[in-house]
């Protein structure tokens, strides 16, 4: 009997080549139907939501087969176990291990334990439908192997009180927490709350963590506490997440020990994964000061020695988030206002990018509302008009997201002062910079550059001539598809010549 669901044309072409008899015999051969039928239900943007982003056959197999080489385990613990895949690949390396399986959506709950069923596992397999950071798994005589792929939730779609369980987590491990940590962040804590000396864990997350600032915690706990053994960076081809733009990283760890060191290697093919021939032995010292460590995965050309950081002449910001730009960039819908808070602004990469170097002309720009914290700084001429304005802008739901909730006052966006120099940070081709000559403001699509010092308007046109000749893809980090993203602290360490030869 073969099955047919609405689901769509694709869904449709995979269902009619399904047979339900087949299923099983798909299972117990390494497949996972019903994990592909699961995506099918659940649209990318609804799992998304959950994290629940699930890792190609051929990558689960590899980490497994890495955990092989670490030896025997009595217990194999996923994290967020989804339809099974990494606990079911786990079961053919360690047959007598008990098999944990930790997943808080109660559908892909269901998928699992049907594909555990199907594999003739069921009957070692312990399933728990429940968070992880509040599993409570009892200690037992053996080792225990922590491997999957920690969903990935970004702060702004965790909850409070898992924030503040995040908080005392890390307190109580002795590590920085960042409001902004994504939930996997949260899975790395709760396991090294959780494992004993002697087990081992194999995760793989989006690779953003090794650079950015709420990653810290990851970063210090492989040093201190989860022991960190092994990391790997994914080359984009691999799409080890084909349903978003992330490089993905592979870090392995033995857990209660201190590394001397942790081997760090680009992987550019799967068959890599465990040979470190032409890996870095990196030491621990060398960890614990380097603040970003995609660096150290391929270490770039030393710089001359006179040059220095573009961060020791210049702050670099991320222009303001809107939080509704449908609302805060002034269009024909707008209601009238007063020029005093219509603000000409960069709100476009391709602005800076087609610009030639130079923004010249703000008439050209389009224009971002930004009112005052207290309206009543405004003449009161305009308080109506404000008023009007602003009853339209709730309305369209202006006030209720979360940058808005989250701000001194919701219909003020807080526009950053003029930069001198604009900077695009995200595309798949090196930053863009420009003069930015009639003082426009700029949102989030690029960074502004503020100058340390007084710096004259040849000096900083020579540096941007400069920096769009010489800045390169490899300095920024590189997401699957080609994506390169610049955060603020990675222009920052961009290595630059002494302004005066620029200008000779």
């Amino acid at each position: 009997m073969e099955v047919g669901l609405a689901l769509g044309r694709g869904g449709q072409r995979f269902f009619d080549r399904i047979v339900l008899g087949d299923i099983s015999q798909a299972v117990r051969a390494g497949e996972d139907p019903l994990g592909e039928i699961f995506q099918l239900i659940r649209p990318a943007a609804a799992r998304r939501q959950q994290g629940a982003i699930y890792t190609p056959a051929a990558i689960v197999s590899a980490m497994v087969g890495w955990a092989e080489g670490m030896g025997k385990f009595d217990r194999v613990v996923d994290p967020g176990a989804g339809s099974g895949r990494f606990l079911i690949a786990a079961a053919r390396k360690f047959p007598t291990a008990e098999l944990v399986a930790v997943e808080a959506d109660p559908l892909a709950a269901l998928i699992l334990r049907a594909n555990m069923t199907q594999a003739g596992l069921i009957h070692k397999a312990r399933i728990r439908i429940q968070d992880y950071r509040l599993v409570d798994l009892r200690p037992i005589e053996g080792r225990t192997l922590y491997v999957g792929n920690p969903p990935y939730v970004r702060h702004h779609n965790i909850a409070q009180p898992a924030k503040l369980w995040f908080g005392k987590a890390a307190a109580r491990l002795g590590l920085k927490a960042s409001k902004l940590a994504g939930l996997h962040v949260h899975f790395f804590l709760r396991t090294m709350e959780l494992a004993q000396r002697g087990d081992c864990g194999c995760f793989i997350t989006a690779a953003e963590w090794l650079d950015v600032n709420y990653g810290s915690a990851i970063r210090r706990a492989l040093l201190d506490g989860l022991g960190g053994y092994a990391l790997y960076v994914l080359a984009p081809k691999l799409a080890a997440f084909p349903e978003s733009m992330s490089t993905a990283a592979i870090v392995c760890f033995k857990p209660r020990e201190s590394p001397t060191g942790i081997q760090i290697k680009p992987l550019s093919s799967l068959g890599e994964l465990g040979d470190f021939e032409g890996a870095r032995q990196v030491p621990r010292a060398e960890l614990a000061r380097t603040p970003r460590w995609s660096v150290l995965v391929r270490p770039g050309p030393m710089p001359p020695r006179d040059y220095v950081a573009l961060g020791e002449l210049f702050r670099v910001h991320r222009g303001q988030v809107t939080g509704a730009n449908d609302v805060w960039i002034a269009s024909s819908e707008t209601p009238e206002l007063p020029a005093a808070v219509l603000f000409p602004a960069v709100t476009k990469a391709a602005e800076i990018i087609n610009s030639g170097g130079e923004i010249t002309n703000c008439s050209r720009l389009r224009k971002v509302i930004d009112l005052p914290l207290d309206i009543s700084e405004l003449d009161p001429e305009w308080r109506v008009v404000i008023s009007r304005f602003l009853t339209w802008a709730r309305a369209k739901g202006a006030d209720r997201t979360y940058i808005a909730r989250h701000r001194r006052a919701w219909h003020s966006v807080g526009l950053y002062d003029p930069a001198p120099i604009l900077a695009t940070y995200m595309a798949r081709r090196p930053p863009a910079f420009a003069l930015n000559r009639c003082a426009a403001r700029h949102l989030n699509i690029s960074h502004g550059l503020y100058p340390r010092e007084h710096m004259t308007a040849r000096m900083l046109r020579a540096l941007v001539t400069w920096l769009n000749s010489n800045v390169a893809l490899s300095q920024g980090r590189t997401y699957a598809g080609g994506l390169v993203k610049f955060e603020p602290g990675e222009l920052e360490r961009v290595a630059i010549p002494p302004l005066a030869s620029l200008q000779s």
